[in-house]
């Protein structure tokens, strides 16, 4: 009883195959893509927005654990501990204005167009079904119409 188990290479080839590999492989390739757009609309309105109220750059943000504090240019640590609070709080900033924007432009309008496309599809059913029964009245009338014409010819029998 030899069983033939698939090679190597046909288990990788059904794996890539798979419908949800290949989903995942559009997805990956779309969001890359995807990330340029965000990232401009972050860096070309959103931060100017912000940076009218405060700063656009965070980074230079700091409190100092064990003074005194010196940081070079390039961010290189010379003197002290520094805690860069203000590169934390950018970092955060900038994945909620990416996940708003990712949200408002992408995520909102795709539902709401799921939603309708998922109501047409509803009601075009729900017409179906009003065919299929207004059909099934209309021959319950002429079944009725049928017994009630056989009980006045009186013998309630087929005359074949």
């Amino acid at each position: 009883m030899s069983e033939k188990k698939p090679s190597v290479l046909q288990g990788f080839k059904a794996f890539l195959m798979r419908g949800n590999v290949v989903d995942l492989a559009v997805a990956v390739v779309i969001g890359a893509a995807f990330t340029n757009i965000v990232n401009s609309v972050v860096k070309g309105l959103i931060n100017p927005l912000v940076g009218a109220v405060g700063t656009k750059n965070l980074d230079s943000y700091s409190s100092c654990l064990q003074a005194p504090c010196k940081v070079a240019a390039d961010g290189t640590v010379l003197r002290g501990i520094p805690i860069m609070w203000g590169t934390v709080l950018g970092a955060a900033l900038t994945f909620v204005i990416t996940a708003a924007v990712v949200y408002f432009l992408m995520v909102l309008p795709m539902s709401k167009y799921l939603a309708r496309q998922e109501a047409r599809r509803k009601a075009k059913e729900g017409t179906h079904e009003v065919i299929e029964v207004s059909e099934l009245e209309v021959l319950k009338e002429i079944r009725d119409a049928l017994v009630a014409q056989r009980r006045q010819d009186g013998s309630g029998y087929d005359k074949r």
